[in-house]
């Protein structure tokens, strides 16, 4: 869908925070899938975490996905998804080496052609509760999204190392380009 805008790339990068600036902005946001899996599951003591049981994990994230794109359909302006459906499919594909989710993806499910990335940034990048991967994880995962996003054909653009603000504002406007 043309208005679904994708934000992607290294882990750690800023994207949760430029989604949160976009939705102070008024603009509608979805929070990424991953998250609030990992909320969720260590809530529930669950093994469907990204340490534990990453096809799960990837499998769920998938589904969550999916029900976020039939739940922004009826939207009538932009909406900026905090990771797609592509990230969790690549995160199978890693987890089990199936190509199909990726391959079903290519027709079905698209995005604006424009996705967003944010580029390794090791002053910002943090561990935490819910991101137990190191900064090197974070690169390899950058450098092959950014392969993946190439070959169905997107526009892989990357978001200025800037203050939040500056972020948010090259987003909009190259949109608006």
């Amino acid at each position: 869908m043309d208005n679904f805008v994708i934000l992607t790339g290294c882990s750690g990068g800023g994207k949760s925070t430029l989604l949160a600036e976009l939705a102070r902005r008024g603009l509608a946001t979805v929070e990424e899938p991953g998250r609030r899996i990992v909320r969720h599951q260590q809530a529930i003591s669950g093994r469907a975490l990204p340490w534990i049981d990453l096809a799960a994990f990837a499998q769920e994230a998938i589904r969550l996905g999916r029900e976020d794109r039939r739940r922004m359909a009826g939207h009538g302006g932009r909406v900026f998804f905090d990771r797609s459906l592509i990230d969790a499919t690549s995160a199978l594909a890693i987890a089990t080496g199936d190509q199909s989710e990726i391959e079903a993806l290519r027709t079905d499910g698209r995005y604006h052609h424009r996705v967003f990335a944010v580029a390794p940034w090791p002053e910002i990048f943090v561990e935490d509760q819910e991101r137990r991967h190191d900064f090197a994880a974070a690169v390899e995962e950058y450098e092959r999204l950014g392969a993946l996003y190439a070959d169905p054909g997107y526009t892989w653009t990357i978001i200025p190392k800037a203050s939040i603000a500056e972020r948010a504002d090259f987003v909009l406007r190259t949109l608006e380009n």
